[in-house]
């Protein structure tokens, strides 16, 4: 259990209440290798490291990238000792998802447009009763 400073560990259940996670969530992520809680016989305590790498997880799984791209994100910082290559790579992959993302909502906006039409002139032609706004 926690005692309030910030290098005390957290239990699975106090992660949970804490980041709003499943216990099932938790034990995804350190199979997948992206978290490395400290393991005493069933129990699994986790650091203020893997409360970071957390809050990193759940902000790229929010953006839309793969858990691979943010495992290799996480691991630089490991493997080069700083935050730098972990930034520039995190950097350049906003970069793609944002574009990604732009053009997944310019698609959207045509399907959207396309259908509107569509309902408007089915409409129109009184093949449907109109619609309430």
């Amino acid at each position: 259990m926690t005692t309030g400073t910030p290098s005390d560990v957290m239990t699975i259940r106090e992660m949970c209440e804490s980041y709003n996670v499943t216990p099932r969530t938790l034990r995804f992520y350190e199979a997948k290798e992206l978290l490395h809680p400290i393991r005493i016989g069933t129990r699994r305590l986790f650091t203020r490291r893997d409360r970071a790498r957390l809050v990193l997880i759940l902000r790229g799984k929010r953006f839309g990238f793969s858990l691979e791209d943010i495992r290799q994100t996480l691991d630089l910082y490991d493997r080069d000792g700083g935050v730098t290559a972990q930034r520039q790579r995190a950097f350049e992959l906003a970069v793609k998802r944002l574009a990604e993302m732009e053009a997944q909502r310019a698609e959207l906006d045509l399907a959207i447009a396309e259908l509107k039409a569509e309902l408007a002139e089915a409409e129109a032609k009184g093949l449907v009763p109109r619609h309430a706004a």
